[in-house]
Formats: structure tokens, sequence, C-alpha cells
């Protein structure tokens, strides 16, 4: 079991938010790796092999690393590079379960630049959604099954 974090941590709330994710996985054989960027580089370092189950947790901080990180990249690149690098992550492990978010609910229009995060979030959600087997959506904790069984 590999837990793939892609979370920056910048302030004492996310030291917190780490801490408490550890302990969730505390016992349970989860390997950490800690890829804020570079999924497919993360993975080959580490090589866990075609039986391993990969949790990656989230694809919405993943995104937002390359978008907004020290050396931004255009959307259309980032997200043809996350995809590839999904379907690479998935081609060489006998599981991958991917957490995301829905960001389109709140109903509000934002800066053009968040906009176009959200449209490249929803692209790659869709994307990996079209490859699952199984896609779930989670809400107030209640799994709700949108594809496969």
């Amino acid at each position: 079991l590999y837990y793939l974090a892609t979370m920056k941590v910048s302030d004492e709330e996310g030291i917190k938010r780490v801490e408490r994710h550890r302990q969730l996985r505390e016992g349970k054989g989860f390997i950490t790796i800690e890829c804020p960027l570079r999924l497919g580089e993360a993975f080959r370092k580490e090589r866990p092999g075609r039986n391993a189950t990969l949790l990656l947790e989230c694809m919405s901080n993943l995104l937002a690393n390359v978008m907004f990180g020290e050396e931004p990249a255009p959307a259309s690149f980032t997200e043809e590079i996350i995809i590839r690098e999904i379907m690479e992550l998935k081609g060489n492990c006998r599981h991958l379960v991917i957490v995301t978010n829905e960001v389109f609910s709140d109903g509000i229009c934002y800066e053009a630049f968040t906009e176009t995060y959200r449209s490249c979030l929803g692209r790659i959600n869709r994307a990996i959604a079209h490859e699952a087997d199984m896609v779930y959506e989670v809400v107030y904790g209640i799994p709700i099954c949108l594809k496969g069984e």
C-alpha cells in the first residue's frame, strides 16, 4: 500500500493536517511517498511494483501545486502531463485510487485564473473517471456510486 501525498506544507495548519492524515494511516501498512509535483518521477524512484495499491491524495492539490507553483505551467500543458502521469501510474500498479474534489457546485464565478484551474481540474477528473473501473462521489460521508459496482 502506497500513499502518494501531494500536499505542499507551508504553514502550521498544513503541518497539523499532514499529522492527522499520518495518524489515520498508522498501522494500516501504507508507505508514504511525498510527491507534490512529478508523480511519475516519484513513482519510478520508489518502484512499488505491479502488485501495489496506490492511494493518491489529492488531485486538486497536485494541480494547484503545478499551476500556482514556483514555475507555473500553462493549464493545457499541465493537464496533459498530469493525465499522462496518471495513466502511467494506472498501468504500473494493481489498484489506483484517486481522491479529487468537485469544484463546480458553489455557483460562484471566479477570476479568470481560478476559472482556468477549475476547468482544468474538471477535464482531468473527467479523463480519469473515463479510464476508471469505479467512480464514487462522497457526499456528507455517504459514498454514491457513479460508475462500476
